[in-house]
């Protein structure tokens, strides 16, 4: 299966991750990507120093990924459709946006919808997959499986609370590092204490959780002595109006949103 050339369309923050992911692991030619975006940015001008044009031509394009804000797709699309091949298959990141409509947009041509996260841009993502054309399937993991871990959802609907765990869920995290870092400063700690504390803890647990394999709710249990420090903690974390009612209504909001702008 050739996927290339791949015309990445908007060249923001996810698709600049994008071409920086690719060019980390060497997924792709240079040559083969072209990069289509009236604002190019650092990562584009990266992009094209190593080969990739910044002034592509659609027609030749076979894989189409659309990395444009959900506000915007519709026109983007419209002056995109004309100029690309019969057989261009459409890889889309635009929350919220349905395949039904991304296949009438660009003219009943095979489409994929994909919520990724930015940290494919050191190779480390998480992409969330629906397609029920199989080649546009097999395109979008091809895209992201050299970047990302990737999750193939069989159902369309499950992708709003995709989006809302995976998608928005890096910046969950960062608040949470951020939460962590005031309360220390709170308890007595001075700011850049708190702060390397913090943020190398969470790393180092994370980094943990991902080379064990080991389920989170028994590293918890390991690290949580009965009458201790940390049970005293997570009383109040997993108490009432603790983490879990917290998140059940990030994530309803989160989903809610993601169906909105569809």
């Amino acid at each position: 299966m050739s996927i290339t050339p791949i015309l990445l369309v908007g060249a923001g923050r996810m698709g600049g991750a994008m071409l920086d992911g690719w060019a980390g692991v060497k997924a792709f030619d240079p040559a083969g990507i072209g990069v289509l975006d009236p604002h190019p940015s650092e990562a584009a001008a990266r992009a094209a120093a190593r080969g990739s044009s910044l002034i592509p031509d659609p027609s030749t394009a076979r894989t189409v990924l659309l990395a444009v804000k959900p506000q915007i797709w519709r026109e983007a699309a419209a002056e995109l459709e004309p100029a690309l091949a019969p057989d261009a298959v459409i890889v889309s990141i635009a929350a919220g946006v349905t395949a039904t409509d991304l296949k009438a947009a660009f003219g009943g041509r095979a489409v994929a919808r994909v919520m990724p996260t930015t940290a494919v841009a050191i190779g480390r993502g998480t992409a969330s997959i629906y397609a029920a054309d199989a080649e546009a399937r097999a395109r979008a993991h091809a895209l992201f499986a050299p970047v990302a871990t990737v999750v193939e959802l069989e159902d369309e609907a499950r992708m709003d609370a995709a989006t809302a765990v995976s998608g928005s869920g890096p910046a969950y995290l960062y608040a949470f590092v951020e939460a962590l870092e005031a309360a220390g400063v709170a308890a007595g700690l001075p700011a850049g204490e708190s702060a390397a504390l913090a943020r190398s803890t969470i790393q180092g647990a994370a980094a943990l959780m991902a080379q064990s394999g080991v389920d989170p709710a028994e590293l918890r249990r390991q690290v949580t002595s009965p009458g201790g420090t940390t049970a005293a903690a997570l009383a109040v974390l997993m108490g009432e109006g603790g983490l879990e009612p917290l998140l059940n209504k990030a994530v309803a909001a989160a989903a809610a949103r993601s169906r909105e702008l569809g």
